[in-house]
């Protein structure tokens, strides 16, 4: 008997995000459980007013009670900064299993780079950025997220998103000023198989840190010569859809 999935999208983004991996693993005979993060309802185009000081423990809070409704044996699957939501989930105990796809790496490892300063800086050269909703431009987005996309679909993409956390993007880009350590994780505390993907020509988290963070762990690490950090969507998805399924089913 197949498995429930919980699937957590990343930043600015909606449930939507998964349409083609829900499609894909409930033809597999999956259970797929896919909510919005709170205050990320794609038809919400304005900021709710606490968004920008929300932190991903708040996001945490409300994915611990979601999977306090599935069983125990729920499967954690996270792109982006939903992927580190995923890993946190998992070092509090909660899924079976966890795939982390392109995901942001926790407090520790460093992964920064020319490309991903570039992606966000049009956000964090604002003071005070870490207590304000942010969305970034469409040529952010399109370099940081869709460079592997037509300039049509991700301009269809890119009206989908929504406003993002200033605070969530700080404890993740500014780790090392956060004095709560939101993003930290030991490796004891992981006690469930972990499968990494990364993408070569992700400009937002760069394969090299994610590679980092899996051998820090000892998480299994697959890596796409030809994919970027809009994996879910882009070409052949589907071969990172399947690579999923086998490990999912022979870990």
């Amino acid at each position: 008997m197949k498995k429930t999935i919980l699937m957590i999208h990343g930043m600015q983004a909606s449930k939507w995000c998964w349409d083609d991996y829900r499609s894909f693993f409930e033809a597999k005979g999956y259970t797929c459980v896919i909510p919005d993060l709170r205050y990320h309802n794609e038809h919400i185009k304005e900021p709710h007013p606490k968004l920008g000081n929300t932190s991903l423990n708040d996001y945490l809070a409300d994915l611990e009670e979601i999977l306090k409704t599935l069983p125990k044996d729920t499967i954690l699957m996270g792109h982006s900064m939903g992927g580190l939501l995923a890993l946190l989930l998992s070092s509090r105990g909660y899924g079976s299993k966890s795939v982390l796809i392109t995901p942001a790496t926790p407090y520790g490892i460093v992964n920064l780079s020319s490309s991903s300063v570039k992606s966000f800086f049009s956000v964090v050269r604002h003071w005070a950025f870490w207590k304000k909703p942010f969305a970034q431009s469409f040529e952010d987005v399109y370099y940081g997220v869709f460079n592997l996309y037509s300039k049509e679909e991700a301009r269809k993409n890119y009206d989908r998103l929504v406003y993002e956390s200033g605070r969530a993007l700080f404890e993740i880009g500014f780790w090392f000023l956060d004095k709560h350590k939101t993003t930290y994780v030991s490796k004891e505390s992981i006690q469930t198989p972990v499968l990494t993907i990364a993408g070569k020509k992700d400009r937002t988290t760069p394969s090299s840190g994610i590679k980092k963070m899996a051998s820090k762990y000892g998480f299994k690490y697959l890596e796409y010569e030809n994919h970027a950090h809009g994996i879910l969507g882009e070409e052949d998805w589907e071969e990172v859809a399947n690579d999923i399924v086998e490990w999912l089913e022979n870990s």
